[in-house]
This record gives C-alpha cells, sequence and structure tokens, in this order.
C-alpha cells in the first residue's frame, strides 16, 4: 500500500480536517453513527443539532456545501422505501393532507431518513478528507483484519484496471462498427464480458505470481506507519463526544 491511489470522492485540501490521521477519523465516524443510532427517534432537536455538528466539520474542512448535497443523493433509494412506511405501516392512522397514513409508520420513515442521512453525510465527509490510501491504513492501524483490508485494497486497485480495459474493449468495438441497438447486439456484449473475465484471471495470476517472486507472504508491507498524538485524538473526539451529550440529554429528556 506504499503508492498513492486517488478516488473521486476526495477532495485535495489544507484544512485541520485534511491533516488528522486517517484512523482518528475512521474513529471518530464509527462512534459518531452509533451515538446517532442510538438516539431516540423522538428527540427531533437532537438531529437538527447533529446535523449543526456535521455543518461545522464541513466548514473547517472547506467541503462545500452543494457538493455534500450532491453526494447525498446516492441515499435516494433508501428515501424512496421511507417514504413508502406511512402508507402499509399497520396500526392507529392519522390524517395528513388528506391521506390515512399509519402513525408508526411516520415515526419509522423519520427515523430510517435522519439516521440515514445523518451517517452518510458523516461518511460523505470521511471520504472527502481521507485518501483512499489513508483509509486502507487508517483501517490496518485499528487493527482491522488484515486479509480484509488486502481485500479491500486490491479490490480499489484493480477496478480501475479492470475499468480500464473495459474502455478499450468498447473502444475496440465502436471502431469496428458496432454499435447495441437490440436484442441481436447481446450476444457480442456477451462474449465481450467473457473475455474481460478471462483477462481478468489471467492477470490476477500473473500479478499473484510475480508477488510470490518477490517474497509475499500473505502480509503487506507497511511503508508509512501512521501515529496520532494526544492533541489528535482529543481533536477528533470532539465529534463524537459532543454527540454523545446530546444523545444522553435526549434519552433523559424523553
Amino acid at each position: 500500500m506504499g503508492a498513492g491511489h486517488a478516488h473521486k470522492l476526495y477532495r485535495e485540501g489544507r484544512s485541520p480536517v485534511h491533516a488528522l490521521p486517517p484512523h482518528c477519523k475512521i474513529a471518530a465516524v464509527f462512534c459518531f453513527v452509533l451515538v446517532v443510532v442510538s438516539t431516540p427517534r423522538e428527540a427531533v432537536w437532537a438531529f437538527a443539532l447533529y446535523a449543526a455538528l456535521l455543518a461545522g466539520v464541513a466548514a473547517v474542512a472547506r467541503i462545500p456545501a452543494g457538493c455534500l448535497l450532491r453526494r447525498l443523493l446516492i441515499e435516494i433509494p433508501f428515501v424512496a422505501f421511507a417514504v413508502l412506511m406511512p402508507f402499509v405501516a399497520q396500526g392507529p392512522r392519522v390524517d395528513v393532507l388528506g391521506m390515512s397514513l399509519s402513525q408508526s409508520g411516520l415515526w419509522s420513515a423519520w427515523n430510517i431518513l435522519a439516521k440515514g442521512t445523518l451517517g452518510v453525510a458523516a461518511s460523505v465527509l470521511l471520504a472527502s478528507t481521507t485518501e483512499l490510501r489513508g483509509l486502507l491504513l487508517g483501517l490496518q492501524r485499528l487493527r482491522m483484519p488484515p486479509l480484509l483490508v488486502q481485500i479491500a485494497s486490491f479490490m480499489i486497485r484493480y477496478g480501475d484496471v479492470i475499468s480500464d480495459e473495459m474502455r478499450r474493449m468498447r473502444i475496440a468495438r465502436q471502431s469496428r462498427g458496432f454499435e447495441a441497438r437490440g436484442v441481436r447486439q447481446w450476444g457480442v456484449l456477451a462474449k465481450s464480458a467473457g473475455a474481460l473475465f478471462i483477462r481478468s484471471y489471467e492477470r490476477g495470476e500473473r500479478v499473484h505470481l510475480a508477488m510470490v517472486s518477490r517474497g509475499y507472504t500473505g502480509t503487506m508491507p507497511v511503508i508509512d506507519d501512521v501515529t496520532a498524538s494526544r492533541a489528535q485524538w482529543t481533536y477528533a473526539a470532539a465529534l463524537p463526544l459532543t454527540a454523545l451529550a446530546v444523545c444522553l440529554t435526549g434519552w433523559m429528556t424523553r
């Protein structure tokens, strides 16, 4: 994991959030999400404070609001599911704009939307302020099983390789006048997919043999040993600890 590897979600910056060690940010986001999930759904004000906390982190990290909102669109399928819950859930009904909706379904939809959106927003901020290589090193530093870290690393690195191979095959088809216009062209696309699988498998074998010939024994060498000072841990813990105080207040005022 010594070579750099950029990803589209990362935004280059020199903010204090960017400067934090990756394992500090991963632990902070994980604890923050746990606190948000543990908050009672009736404490609506608590979720507003959580959103304000994330907005503050985005401001410190200099992440534009428009960029953050665009990346939150990934949760649209979950939003669609939550919108259906008031119509299909059982229990007491309430009239909203002339529609009979389930009261428990409304609370469940709010619970999913609020907690899901906050969790996705926290993850987007983490990805926007941490390089992909840093995320992998952070997971390794947090003692995540090395095999899982290696699998994630290879998936990310060779995902781009396979994407480039697909692009070259598409250009080759188009240069020969091929256009996928209907069912008749599915056979060509199926053959292309098969060829891509064979090429990827063969490439994987060659990469594995090259790694073994260079002394690979099942663990990847760590070139950069990422460490964090007590001040950096304290700075990273500000978000989950503040959220924990809000959560405890929400439970006490139920």
